[in-house]
């Protein structure tokens, strides 16, 4: 005997898939439905199964074994049931030639009256049926068969209410997957955020989506370039120039965060940093004397490396000048922090009247810094729209102060004394 198919099968199956239920454990909400039917109905078994490809598989069973999970589907009666829309009742099976010739009815377990009512969902597939059979021919009365129709929908909503539920943690899911991601495009923004801007300043900008532009009595301002650069840049290719700069701006990062210096920015080859701000401390000058020798010491290493390869040298000179400044957030698309004030500019004169390999000291930072390092006076020196200024050599850390012989590195005693110079100083990281 061939399985009766309905006209809407590839559609069907796929809606009986949408509520994961074949092949689950048994639950009281359909058992109690498929006893309540065999009671009403006054019928030895009844069943709720619901039909895939090749079986009726029965998610409840009332009168039958616990092991006994379905049958094929070609041998099953509501196969037929769940081509039409309505109740399929056969009060003796044997005297119906469509099923007279059933295997189930000719033999074991010798079936005789059936009752089944299609699981329609709410789109209009019929998913499986609700049946009660008997052993026996069974004229079952008008209120019976009622009953059959509503537990039918009771079925129904029992599968509804499964699928709301599957589709809710589904939701649940996808939800709670999109508040991971945002919450990770949210971390990453913030670290972008925190990579353009002091931490301060991000903050700020966070919670007020704007940045109050900020006087600061002093801060020291520090400007860097390499010498000869338009001769270097003829000799390298752009990939190779911008990866060198890119070698050495970060190493400078490194060294400005470790003392302190808040990065600003770079322009072609040049770079800029400041100590002071955002957060104010007091021990700025020595910070940024401490970190122009460090980056020169950098440099001196890079340079001899290079020399052994027989590779152009990268001379840089830095000037340092302390003095007012404001500070804030300048754009609205692209956040930029910069600094303002005539101690930007007198900073800019020091590093361009410099010379490779020096640090260029303003008589306002050398001033400050004296008791700690070695400086040497270099008198006044023409400054482009300034006239002539105080500029000063930066040697050396006072020996005694230096925990090498080069004069390079503070020792104990340097942190001692600068803290009485500048309380609250701290040595680099």
């Amino acid at each position: 005997m061939n399985a009766s198919v309905p006209l809407n099968e590839t559609a069907r199956l796929d809606a009986l898939r949408s509520y994961a239920i074949l092949d689950t454990a048994p639950e009281l909400a359909y058992d109690e439905i498929t006893g309540l039917a065999a009671q009403i109905c006054e019928c030895p078994v009844a069943v709720i199964g619901l039909i895939d490809e090749t079986r009726d598989w029965k998610k409840s069973k009332y009168g039958l074994p616990p092991d006994f999970t379905g049958m094929p589907r070609e041998l099953s009666i509501c196969s037929s049931t769940i081509c039409g829309n309505d109740l399929l009742v056969v009060p003796d099976l044997t005297a119906d030639a469509r099923f007279a010739d059933n295997a189930f009815v000719t033999g074991p377990p010798s079936l005789r009256a059936y009752c089944g009512m299609p699981l329609i969902n709410p789109e209009g597939y019929a998913l499986g049926t609700l049946c009660v059979v008997d052993f026996q021919p069974h004229q079952l009365r008008f209120e019976q068969t009622e009953a059959v129709r509503k537990l039918a929908r009771q079925v129904v909503s029992q599968l509804e209410l499964r699928r709301a539920i599957r589709e809710r943690d589904r939701q649940m899911g996808d939800l709670e997957l999109a508040r991971t991601e945002l919450a990770g495009e949210r971390d990453r923004s913030d670290r972008l955020l925190h990579n353009i801007l002091p931490h301060a300043v991000a903050q700020e900008l966070k919670l007020n989506n704007k940045v109050v532009p900020k006087f600061y009595e002093t801060a020291t301002v520090m400007f860097a370039d390499f010498e000869g650069f338009t001769k270097l840049t003829e000799r390298l290719d752009p990939k190779g120039l911008i990866d060198q700069l890119d070698q050495f701006f970060s190493a400078f990062d490194d060294i400005a965060h470790r003392h302190r210096l808040e990065k600003l920015k770079t322009i072609g080859d040049a770079y800029m940093c400041v100590g002071g701000l955002p957060e104010v401390n007091r021990s700025h000058p020595v910070d940024a004397c401490l970190a122009a020798i460090a980056i020169l010491d950098y440099m001196a290493k890079m340079n001899g490396q290079r020399e052994k390869l027989r590779m152009p040298r990268w001379d840089l000179r830095i000037g340092l000048h302390t003095g007012p400044v404001m500070a804030g957030v300048i754009g609205q698309r692209k956040f930029i922090y910069d600094v303002w004030g005539d101690a930007v500019n007198l900073a800019a004169r020091m590093e361009s009247a410099g010379q490779g390999g020096r640090v260029n000291l303003s008589e306002a930072v050398a001033n400050r810094v004296r008791p700690l390092f070695e400086i040497e006076d270099r008198g006044p020196i023409e400054a482009k729209n300034k006239g002539p200024l105080p500029m000063f050599f930066l040697t050396r850390i006072k020996p005694g102060l230096s925990r090498d012989e080069a004069g390079r590195l503070p020792n104990e005693a340097f942190t001692h004394e600068a803290a009485k110079l500048f309380p609250g100083y701290a040595a680099p990281a």
